[in-house]
């Protein structure tokens, strides 16, 4: 079974790295733009394994690049709150 099988197991995960990473002590800086890296290889090399997946897919594929940092830390801080 993937992470990428559904997608709370994904926030799951994600939220499980984010929560590391600030007890290693990167900045908010440096996890917003490991996720803007984590959401372009996705975007580009991984097929989405469900319809949330493929909808931020679209979403990445069609924002900017401004508007994919966005995306970025708008998810980083989707499952902080999780």
């Amino acid at each position: 079974m993937s992470v990428l099988d559904t997608f709370e197991q994904w926030k799951s995960f994600l939220g499980k790295r984010v929560e590391q990473a600030k007890k290693t002590g990167m900045s908010e800086e440096t996890i917003a733009g490991l996720a803007y890296q984590l959401g372009d290889y996705l975007a580009g090399e991984i097929d989405p394994k469900n319809r949330e997946e493929r909808l931020l897919k679209e979403l990445w594929e069609s924002g900017s690049d401004e508007e994919q940092k966005v995306l970025a830390r708008l998810m980083v801080r989707l499952v902080e709150q999780h």
